[in-house]
C-alpha cells in the first residue's frame, strides 16, 4: 500500500502537508480511503470460523466475482490502484490473507500455502461464492495456483501476476539469497525501505521519510510472523515447487509478468505456459514484481480481455 499512495502525493495540498508532518498516519488513512473510493472499493469483513476476514469489495453485484490475492508483506490495498479498471465490469473482492493486514497475525499458527488454500476456501464458503475468477500476485499467486489444483470446481479462470510456487531455468536474486539463508524482503533498519522498494519495482518512486517510518514500524511490529511466513513459503517454493503439478490446472489461465522481476525470475513464465494446457502469457518490459501497481492500466487491459473470453 505504501507504494500505491506515492502515485497521488502530488495532489496533496497545504493541509495535507501539515498532516504529513504532524499526523502522518491519519494522512495515510485518508489517502487510502481516496484510492479505494476511486475504484468503488468498500471495506467489509466477514466471520470465517474463529477468524474475521477484512476485505475490500466493489463493482458489479452480479456475475462471477473476481478474487485477487496480495503478495507477501502486502494487504488488500495492493489492488486498490488496480480496482478502477476492473470494477466497471466485474465484482472485485480483495481480502487480507491470514498473517497480513487486518487479518489474524498470530505467531502460533501455520502459514504454509496449503493451509492458506484451505482457509481461502472457507472464506469463499462464508461469502456464498461457489465459483470465481481467481488471481494473485507473488505469494497470492502461489495460493491461487494451488487453489486451482485443490478446488478446480470453484475456479472459472486463473490469473497469475508474477506468482511464486514454480522454479524456472534461471534463479532470481531472492532465490539465490534464500538458498544462503538470507531473507531479501526483511527490513532491519529504516534504510532497508529504500532498498526494498528498488528491489520490488523497476522504477521505484522515492518514499517520503514519514511514510517510510510508518512502513518500517509496521514491518518491525510483525517481524517474527513475517519471518515465519517467508521461510515457510520460500522453503516449499524452492524445495517442493509445483512444476510437476501444473497439468492439474484445468481452468483457462493468464500469466502476467514483469521482465525485470528480481524476486521471481521471468524464466518461470515458460514453465507455467508449457505446464498449464489452456494458458496464455504476457510479459511487460521495464516492469518489476508488481505489474498491477507499476502498470495498472496496461495490466488491466490484458486481464479484462482475458476475462471477457471466459
Amino acid at each position: 500500500m505504501m507504494m500505491i499512495i506515492l502515485y497521488i502525493l502530488g495532489a496533496i495540498m497545504l493541509a495535507g502537508m501539515i498532516a504529513y508532518h504532524v499526523f502522518p498516519q491519519i494522512l495515510y488513512r485518508a489517502i487510502s480511503a481516496m484510492i479505494r473510493a476511486r475504484g468503488g472499493m468498500r471495506p467489509k469483513s466477514i466471520r470465517v470460523g474463529d477468524d474475521t476476514w477484512p476485505y475490500l469489495e466493489g463493482g458489479e453485484s452480479d456475475g462471477v466475482p473476481v478474487i485477487l490475492l496480495h503478495g507477501f508483506g502486502g494487504d488488500k490495498d495492493n489492488w486498490s490502484i488496480y480496482a478502477p479498471y476492473i470494477t466497471k465490469w466485474h465484482r472485485l473482492i480483495a481480502p487480507d490473507l491470514p498473517g497480513f493486514g487486518e487479518n489474524d497475525r498470530s505467531l502460533d499458527r501455520e502459514y504454509d500455502i496449503l493451509s492458506q488454500v484451505h482457509r481461502l476456501n472457507a472464506f469463499l464458503e462464508a461469502m456464498h461464492i461457489s465459483t470465481c475468477h481467481i488471481g494473485g500476485n507473488s505469494m497470492g499467486g502461489y495460493i491461487a495456483l494451488q487453489f486451482s489444483m485443490e478446488y478446480p470446481e470453484r475456479v472459472s479462470s486463473l490469473t497469475l501476476f508474477n506468482n511464486a510456487g514454480t522454479v524456472g531455468k534461471d534463479k532470481s536474486e531472492l532465490e539465490i539469497a534464500a538458498e544462503k539463508g538470507d531473507n531479501s524482503l526483511a527490513l532491519n533498519n529504516l534504510s532497508d525501505v529504500d532498498r526494498l522498494m528498488a528491489f520490488i519495482s523497476f522504477k521505484p518512486i522515492p518514499m517520503p521519510k514519514n511514510f517510510k517510518k510508518l512502513f518500517f514500524s509496521e514491518a518491525k511490529a510483525h517481524k517474527d510472523v513475517l519471518d515465519k511466513i517467508f521461510w515457510q513459503i520460500a522453503g516449499s517454493g524452492i524445495n517442493n515447487p509445483l512444476n510437476d503439478r501444473l497439468a492439474e490446472v484445468k481452468a483457462p489461465s493468464l500469466i502476467i509478468w514483469g521482465r525485470n522481476d528480481r524476486l521471481i525470475d521471468v524464466s518461470c513464465v515458460s514453465v507455467l505456459e508449457n505446464g498449464i494446457k489452456n494458458s496464455e502469457a504476457v510479459i511487460f518490459e521495464e516492469t518489476g514484481h508488481v505489474p498491477m501497481i507499476e502498470k495498472p492500466k496496461d495490466t488491466a487491459s490484458v486481464h479484462l480481455a482475458f476475462l471477457a473470453k471466459h
